[in-house]
């Protein structure tokens, strides 16, 4: 099975928690989703404007409205040098003991681990800075793979990401939901053929995100497995996969 034609068995049939298909897995975005970064960020956007621009308000506002995207290709569009990124990177693992979990992430990874649902995650920074910072918050290891921007050809709002975190857990299309918190997650998982979850307990622009039509929207983490678990109470008990056992 290549990534690009990961199978939907039903393509009439919205994906994921809106069928009656199994879901199988589960694709996160990381910022603003899994983990609670913007301060940080914003402190290392900060520093590498100052560092490479100089004087200024550093343009973090507009910055956000990028979000999801590949850091190199969000300043082409804003017309900030390329350089920023090297400044930007190193702060941003310097301050990576200041980043958290969002409430409940923990408890709901688990829940789904331990429902045999597989999860990855699918992210605008590289795949090396997502993985770090995941073993740092000690829940790498929950997913099955970790799929930066900087391992696809083309990072959000294409599809690749998505199809790559599919691929490599081996779940098809129609039985996956991505969660994701900017409209590029929405564009993504819409691409690649999956349902899209809205997460809004970020910092996210909750109106500009509903307006991207996502086919759910959730409040906090816990509301997602309460979602699945009205799923799973009108369509009977989930199969557990072998390797949550």
């Amino acid at each position: 099975m290549s990534e690009e034609t990961v199978p939907c068995h039903s393509s009439a049939a919205r994906p994921g928690l809106v069928t009656g298909t199994a879901l199988r897995g589960v694709v996160f975005d990381l910022d603003g989703v899994l983990v609670n970064s913007f301060d940080v960020m914003r402190l290392a956007f900060d520093h590498a404007f100052r560092e490479v621009v100089g004087d200024g308000e550093a343009p973090f506002e507009a910055y956000r409205q990028h979000l999801g995207g590949y850091f190199p290709d969000i300043m082409r569009l804003m017309g900030l040098p390329p350089e920023l990124e090297g400044p930007f990177v190193r702060e941003s693992y310097r301050l990576a003991h200041q980043i958290n979990l969002y409430d409940g992430v923990g408890e709901m990874l688990v829940e789904l681990r331990e429902r045999g649902i597989r999860c990855a995650v699918a992210t605008g920074k590289s795949g090396p800075r997502a993985r770090s910072l995941l073993d740092g918050l000690g829940v790498l290891e929950i997913f099955d793979c970790v799929v930066g921007s900087d391992e696809v050809d083309r990072p959000k709002p294409a599809p690749d990401i998505v199809r790559r975190a599919l691929y490599l857990m081996d779940v098809d299309r129609d039985a996956a939901v991505m969660i994701g918190d900017a409209v590029f997650d929405v564009m993504s998982a819409r691409a690649a053929g999956v349902g899209a979850v809205a997460a809004l307990w970020g910092e996210c622009d909750r109106e500009v995100l509903l307006a991207a039509g996502p086919d759910a929207s959730v409040e906090n983490p816990a509301e997602f497995l309460a979602l699945l678990r009205a799923r799973d109470g009108a369509a009977g008990s989930p199969r557990r996969d072998d390797r949550a056992t």
